[in-house]
């Protein structure tokens, strides 16, 4: 089984191809659309702007390969926010809409500065297999900006000054606002895990 990461010209394609691999998984960086449409799995990782990487996977021709694609989808950080409807960054962009919603930007506060940045606990989790093995309070490390809104998708919180939709799953896809490749042991259960979800 291959696993497609998304090669979108930017992110943390490098880090999260090396967790994989650790894991035993046959790895291909790419942003061939019939590498990707022939996957067994697809992870969207992203760093940047969200319009940027919607322009990217426009130009690519990857963006109905993505909407298409039915066996198991993971987004990473930025790639969590892309499975949403539209986010407000940068005068508005519209994403993939496999979720209902905004993204929005973090509010700003003396005590908690944006973006968030470092270790913050998972809580309210839900029962889902991308969970199996993560208990409540397991550290994960966050870096954004923006933030996707709390819906049903909502599979996992964090708090930082408000709840913070940490995971999300719709059908086949499954988004994890944090980097699970720099979160130690959840991180590793959480990307076992998806390797291990059956198609």
């Amino acid at each position: 089984m291959t696993v497609a990461i998304v090669h979108l010209g930017a992110g943390n394609t490098a880090s999260v191809q090396f967790a994989l691999e650790r894991l035993g998984a046959d790895v291909v960086v790419t942003s061939d659309a019939a590498v990707i449409a022939d996957a067994g799995r697809v992870v969207l990782p992203g760093v940047g702007a969200a319009g940027y990487a919607m322009e990217r996977m426009g130009a690519l021709g990857l963006t109905d390969v993505i909407k298409r694609f039915e066996r198991p989808l993971l987004g990473l950080c930025l790639g969590q926010q892309l499975l949403f409807a539209e986010s407000e960054e940068n005068g508005g962009a519209t994403m993939l809409g496999f979720i209902p919603g905004r993204v929005t930007r973090m509010p700003v506060r003396d005590d908690l500065p944006v973006p968030h940045m470092g270790w913050s606990q998972l809580n309210t989790l839900g029962d889902d297999p991308l969970l199996e093995g993560v208990n409540d309070g397991d550290y994960a490390y966050f870096v954004h900006s923006y933030v996707c809104p709390d819906t049903d998708a909502t599979i996992a919180c964090a708090d930082y000054g408000a709840a913070v939709p940490a995971m999300v799953r719709a059908g086949n896809r499954w988004g994890c606002q944090f980097h699970p490749e720099r979160s130690a042991k959840a991180g590793a259960r959480i990307l076992k895990n998806f390797l291990e979800i059956a198609a």
